[in-house]
This record gives structure tokens, C-alpha cells and sequence, in this order.
């Protein structure tokens, strides 16, 4: 077999692009925040929320003042240009602070959700795949914890395991997991007597390679809708327990736990506890927001 040079082949052989699996994945990224970008309130909500990342990542440059820096001829004082969001009663800047919790609330909201949604996932699969009495008690089970209301669970489990930020994300996962494996066992349930599942069932295929391999795509679509719609959840869950004292502990710049310090000065500095409060709705609102593009993304692409 004769090998023909590089630079004798023709101009349509050699000017032609080659597609890398990073360009790909990064076309598909653009195209999904065109379409994110396309309504005028997913773009809102989409927007809220690379605002609030970015504060994430880059809010240690953005606060004027350290999340406890105290300046005690400063307390109490209302919003100005020195202060945009005013000072609380120990004259810490609430600009600050708000800006400086956000890291980690969306850390822990995001890791929290993350796990949970793999591990809703994996039992869901498994669950809806193999049926019979396994089927049964997972999900009588996973009906048992979904009895309790998110919160009262979620303050029995710390209860039991401790308060601390992996305490949290324990919570998180132990509260959301069951909801996405429900999710996911549905359309398992649809999918499993498909003829790409069946085909692979007479190749001899292992159990795994037809759950994640074949079974899986199919369910991912459900789960990111899910997964979003989780994290606002979880986003207020983590600011909730924060505000009852079974969270994050002082002086952590939680929103929760911020609105809960400054709630017994709320008639001498409103603004200590509306910062906090209005940081909290306006993330989760664009989260949701975000999520509601993304199911509608989805439901067009299928």
C-alpha cells in the first residue's frame, strides 16, 4: 500500500477540521447556554446564577473587608459608600460577608447535590433494572424517608451525626437521594423492555455495561433537570439549618446563620438581615429559573 505525503493529498483532505472530543464537548456547552439564552427569564435566572459563581470564585478579591473583620466605631452603621450593605451590631461589613458566604453555601449546596445525585442514581438503575423484592424494599424504604418533611429530617440526622460541614453534606444526600432515585427508577422502568436493551441483554453483556451504558443515557436528561432543581433546594436547605443553629457555627458567614444573628437587632439595623434573606431568594430563584430552561432544552432536544 502506497503512504501519499501530507502536502500532496487534496485541499479538501487536508483543510478539513478535526473534531477533538474537547471542542466537542465545549460546542455543546455554547450551544446549551445559547439556548439558556434564548428566553428572556431563563436568561435572567442563568445569569443570577454565573453571578453568584463568580462571587464564589472570585469573592475573596471583590470584599473590601475580611468575612470577621470587626471595626467598632463602624457598628450599626446603615448602608453607604463605604459600607454598601451596612454593618451588623459587632461593626463587621455585611457586604463582606454576604459576599464571602457565598463560596460556601454553593460548595456545600453543590457537593451535597452532586452525591446525592449519583447515589439516587445508582440505586435507581439498579432498582428499576432488577425489580422483584429488591425493587421493593429500596423503595418502600426510600418511601420511609420521604414520610418525614426535608427539614425534620434533616435535624434528626444531625441530631445523630454531629454539626459540621461534612455533617451537612451527609444530610443533603441522605435527604435527596431518594427523590432522584425515584426519578431515575421511572424511566428505567420505561426504558428497560426497549429492543437497544434487549439486543444487549441476548449479546451477553454484564449488568453494568447495559445499566451505564446503555440505560444511563437515557436517564440523564431527567437527572439534570433534577439535579438543578435539587440544588435550589439544597441552596435553602443548608441556609435553613444555618438559621436554626444546627448548621454551620458562628462566625461563619452563612446566609442562614447571618439572618438568624441579626434577627433579634432587626428593628435598629433592617439591613444586616434583608442583605442576607434577599441573597438567599434571589440565588434560589435563579437556580430555578435556570432549571426551568433546562427541562424546556431537553423536552425539545427529545
Amino acid at each position: 500500500m502506497l503512504l501519499t505525503p501530507y502536502f500532496l493529498l487534496p485541499t479538501s483532505m487536508t483543510s478539513a477540521p478535526m473534531t477533538t472530543p474537547h471542542a466537542t464537548r465545549r460546542q455543546r456547552f455554547l450551544g446549551g447556554l445559547r439556548h439558556l439564552y434564548s428566553k428572556p427569564i431563563t436568561a435572567l435566572g442563568t445569569t443570577i446564577f454565573l453571578f453568584f459563581l463568580f462571587l464564589s470564585l472570585f469573592g475573596s478579591f471583590i470584599a473590601p473587608y475580611g468575612e470577621n473583620e470587626q471595626i467598632y466605631t463602624d457598628a450599626r452603621q446603615p448602608p453607604s459608600t463605604e459600607h454598601w450593605f451596612g454593618t451588623d451590631n459587632l461593626g463587621r461589613d455585611v457586604y463582606s460577608r454576604v459576599v464571602l458566604g457565598t463560596r460556601a453555601v454553593l460548595l456545600q449546596a453543590g457537593v451535597g447535590t452532586i452525591l446525592a445525585v449519583i447515589s439516587g442514581t445508582v440505586f435507581g438503575l439498579i432498582s428499576g433494572y432488577r425489580g422483584g423484592w429488591f425493587d421493593e424494599v429500596i423503595m418502600r424504604f426510600f418511601d420511609s424517608l420521604l414520610a418525614l418533611p426535608a427539614l425534620l429530617l434533616a435535624l434528626l440526622l444531625l441530631g445523630t451525626v454531629g454539626r459540621s460541614s461534612n455533617s451537612i453534606l451527609v444530610v443533603i444526600v441522605v435527604v435527596y437521594t431518594p427523590i432522584v432515585a425515584r426519578v431515575a427508577r421511572s424511566v428505567v422502568l420505561s426504558v428497560r423492555t426497549k429492543g437497544f436493551v434487549e439486543a444487549a441483554q441476548l449479546q451477553g453483556e454484564s449488568t453494568s455495561h447495559i445499566l451505564f451504558r446503555e440505560i444511563l443515557p437515557s436517564v440523564l436528561p431527567a437527572l439534570t433537570v433534577e439535579g438543578a432543581l435539587r440544588f435550589s433546594y439544597a441552596i435553602f436547605l443548608v441556609a435553613s439549618l444555618g438559621f436554626l443553629g444546627v448548621g454551620v457555627q458562628p462566625p461563619s458567614p452563612n446566609w442562614g446563620l447571618m439572618v438568624s444573628e441579626a434577627r433579634p437587632y432587626v428593628t435598629q439595623i433592617p439591613w444586616a438581615l434583608a442583605f442576607p434573606a434577599a441573597a438567599i431568594a434571589i440565588l434560589v430563584i435563579g437556580v430555578n429559573l435556570m432549571a426551568d430552561g433546562l427541562k424546556r432544552i431537553l423536552q425539545a432536544s427529545g
